[in-house]
């Protein structure tokens, strides 16, 4: 039996982290979820997991930041980021740091999953 990727949820709205973790159980994924980007640092997923989706907005450290302080530290995880407040110079930074998504919530369902595929595919294929 193949292992199932583990999709780590980093968001300060237990609403949106909630129904996150809902649709990627739903969609066969393994699931973590955290409340702010020091709990996820503090777990062990930053090394197990395939994926990372990120509030951009957090108390603390934010998402983006959370996605700098991995790279920093050598431990690159594909990541989605998501916000309720777009920001187009903030999308750019994201970008060029290499995220796979920078979705606006409410986001799509479809949206999301299809950056979750393309991010594994990438960690599979070791492609751009």
């Amino acid at each position: 039996m193949a292992k199932r990727p583990v999709i780590a949820i980093v968001d300060d709205d237990e609403s949106v982290r909630e129904a996150t973790m809902s649709l990627m159980r739903a969609s066969g994924f393994a699931v973590e979820a955290f409340a702010c980007a020091e709990d996820f640092l503090s777990s062990d997923l930053e090394h197990r997991a395939s994926c990372l989706i990120a509030d951009v907005h957090m108390p603390g450290m934010s998402g983006l930041d959370l996605l700098n302080h991995l790279a920093g530290s050598g431990n690159s995880i594909l990541t989605v980021l998501i916000t309720a407040y777009p920001n187009d110079a903030l999308r750019m930074r994201a970008l060029k740091a290499g995220v796979v998504g920078y979705l606006t919530k409410p986001f799509a369902e479809d949206d999301l999953l299809h950056c979750i595929n393309m991010a594994l595919e990438r960690s599979t294929t070791g492609g751009p």
